[in-house]
């Protein structure tokens, strides 16, 4: 190990940056569908040691010191998220002849915007760098706070924070309850650790530490499982019986204005199939995100539709897209939606989306873009309305659901006070515009760390996968895998269990970056002592 370590810490310019980047690229096999937690040991303990060797000019100012560790960050960063998110160039070949150009902005470009966090975190922690165990510490310090601003940061997308390389099974969710950044935190703290190896010192001390917040980790996820089964025991009016519909529709079919009616009837005819083995009826039929192809409020005959397959007190939850008139002369505003609607063919609850994503539901800057002479970049899909507030879906019965529409699942922010009084999350979802890649199974585990965050069931209907019922605890219920299609029914008890709220996981997120950046501090400062 010592020998690989000095080999590593000596290297210098472009093969210094081949591995780092291919460090990076090594982690991402952390995330879905690999889950090979290994690999985020390997690629920090890289990291480390490339931070050992990067120095910057001892007579410049500031940034001259950290810009040797701010591109290696960056390089790091760049390997970790053209692994982790290639899969997003897909969604810009289901209509290739007009949107095939921007490839290399999704598959290269938005990497290389998000490993700009990833070179903050390594100047910052080279800014409290020392010889010990202090120094990851100062990484973890560096990869939290940028992991936070990513979150917000122009919109933010939080996608594959290094903490859910963290969680790959339900025994190491459960620590999801103090909040994805700070286990990010202790996360990276972990993940560094065997670089101590390498260079010896703070080595038992940085290695006693890491093992006791392992142990912490898994203890704290078993304690909580063998607590889930006596949490969850409720009463059978607390439970309601659920159907999710997987309708498995191509992206090409859903475009054609000829196949709209077929696509309906194709819902229709999945919700309306009988319980498997004789089960209970479903209480709630959830369709996808914009599953209905047209303007329902615009067509009676289809309320009339869904009215006929609904028995009598069902109710049908669909993702829709909601026109919205705004006065004689000016166009309609279009919302991607959620209906509830019950079985007379009433519209008796709505809720917009939020959140919209950023070249995908809207074009952000768009005068800038057309006065740039950008005028492929305006004509992106997109063209919805973001709501000023997030409703609450109230169901006939008194239950209220917490909708999250596609990628709002990610942001652990968008889940406000409101949750408190809902019975579960639901996440509608539409990830056939990424195909059979790791970006379904990536956006999966998210939603489902979102259920563990907030001590809720999640329910989860996804056009072609991953459609899921999930317990608070997060584990699987019932699903279906990517491309299959069907129905799956399941019995969901609406009992929240205990959990940490937004505040308090906030509050805890910088208890735990002040800890971290307290030791790399006096390590910093002892370090300091002894060279001078």
């Amino acid at each position: 190990m010592e020998r690989l370590a000095g080999r590593i810490i000596l290297l210098w310019g472009f093969p210094r940056a081949i591995v780092a980047f291919l460090a990076g690229a090594v982690g991402a096999l952390a995330l879905p569908p690999f889950g090979f937690l290994a690999a985020l040991f390997i690629s920090f303990t890289l990291l480390v040691w490339l931070m050992d060797g990067s120095t910057g000019n001892p007579d410049g100012g500031l940034f001259s010191r950290l810009r040797s560790a701010f591109w290696l960050g960056w390089f790091f960063g760049f390997g970790y998220f053209v692994a982790g998110l290639w899969w997003l160039g897909n969604a810009l070949l289901v209509e290739a002849d007009e949107f095939a150009w921007a490839l290399p902005l999704a598959v290269i470009g938005l990497p290389a915007c998000l490993a700009l966090f990833y070179g903050l975190a390594t100047a910052l922690a080279r800014m409290f760098w020392s010889d010990g165990f202090g120094r990851i510490a100062a990484l973890a310090f560096g990869f939290g706070l940028a992991e936070w601003l990513r979150s917000f940061v122009a919109t933010g997308f939080p996608w594959n924070a290094v903490g859910y390389g963290a969680m790959p099974i339900p025994l190491m969710m459960q620590s999801a309850v103090l909040g994805i950044y700070g286990v990010t935190v202790f996360a990276v703290f972990v993940f560094s650790a065997p670089a101590l190896i390498g260079t010896k010192k703070g080595m038992r001390l940085g290695l006693s530490l890491a093992a006791l917040l392992s142990c912490a980790h898994l203890g704290f996820g078993a304690y909580r499982l063998y607590l889930a089964d006596s949490a969850l025991a409720a009463p059978a009016e607390s439970q309601m019986v659920v159907r999710i519909v997987q309708p498995v529709i191509d992206q090409a079919r859903k475009i054609e204005d000829s196949d709209r009616a077929e696509i309906f009837e194709e819902h229709l005819a999945l919700s309306a199939l009988p319980p498997e083995d004789g089960g209970k009826r479903p209480d709630i039929i959830v369709w996808p995100e914009t599953s209905i192809p047209f303007i329902l409020t615009q067509n009676p005959d289809a309320l009339a539709r869904i009215a006929e397959m609904l028995q009598d007190d069902q109710v049908l939850i669909t993702g829709v897209v909601r026109s919205e008139e705004t006065g004689q002369g000016f166009a309609p505003r279009y919302y991607n939606s959620i209906y509830v609607i019950d079985s007379e063919g009433q519209i008796v609850s709505a809720a917009d989306k939020v959140h919209l994503v950023p070249f995908g539901e809207y074009v952000p800057y768009e005068d800038m873009l057309r006065r740039l002479g950008i005028p492929e970049a305006v004509a992106m899909p997109g063209g919805f309305s973001a709501a000023p507030v997030r409703a609450m879906l109230t169901l006939p019965g008194g239950r209220v659901f917490y909708p999250l529409i596609c990628y709002e699942a990610i942001f652990p922010q968008e889940i406000g006070e409101d949750v408190e009084r809902t019975s579960a999350l639901l996440n509608v979802t539409n990830d056939g515009w990424f195909g059979a890649t790791p970006g379904p199974y990536q956006h999966f585990q998210q939603a489902r760390i979102r259920a563990v965050e907030n001590g809720l069931p999640l329910i989860r209907a996804a056009n072609t996968g991953i459609s899921a019922v999930v317990d608070p605890y997060g584990r699987l219920i019932r699903g279906m895998d990517y491309n299959q299609k069907g129905v799956i029914d399941a019995t969901v008890s609406s009992i929240p269990v205990p959990h940490w709220g937004e505040d308090a996981r906030q509050n805890y997120f910088w208890l735990v970056l002040a800890s971290m950046l307290l030791i790399a501090v006096v390590s910093r400062a002892g370090f300091n002592f002894r060279t001078n």
